[in-house]
């Protein structure tokens, strides 16, 4: 008799307890509208999403979702999505997306633990895009990529 190799099911535990969907969806909602007000981040976002801001605001919040609640749901591939922008972003504007998103994310979460813990996720992915868009083999990411609440002036 053959013997199966059966493996228990991926654990899908979130990365803090008290992260909930409705705070995914406050920080996706809260953070876009900044991101469509800033003078610079706003239009190359419009851009890409002119009449269609409430697809990718449901595709982002299963995106955390996958990240922050490990839910799995999320199935897109975010690198080919922005290596389509190469070109139109320039190294600040990751800079500039993270003090959206950290200032966000403190705003929504009223645990700071929690608050961290999404904001280190935001780097890590910020990281990852710079560079893919930006880097080369030997480039150090910029600083700025790095700057958690607990680091920062």
């Amino acid at each position: 008799m053959e013997q199966v190799d059966i493996r228990p099911a991926v654990q899908r535990v979130p990365l803090h307890g008290s992260i909930t969907r409705e705070h995914i969806a406050t920080l996706v909602d809260s953070f876009y509208l900044r991101i469509q007000a800033d003078a610079r981040l706003g239009p190359i976002f419009d851009a890409r999403m002119a009449g269609h801001w409430d697809v990718h605001l449901d595709k982002m919040k299963l995106f955390w979702a996958s990240v922050l609640l490990k839910s799995g749901e999320y199935k897109g591939r975010p690198v080919p999505a922005h290596m389509q922008m190469k070109g139109e972003v320039e190294s600040d504007d990751f800079r500039l997306w993270l003090d959206l998103f950290r200032s966000t994310a403190h705003q929504v979460f009223s645990d700071p633990e929690a608050a961290t813990v999404v904001i280190r996720q935001a780097e890590k992915i910020a990281t990852s895009l710079w560079l893919a868009m930006l880097g080369s083999p030997f480039d150090r990411p910029p600083a700025f990529l790095f700057e958690t609440a607990e680091t920062r002036p």
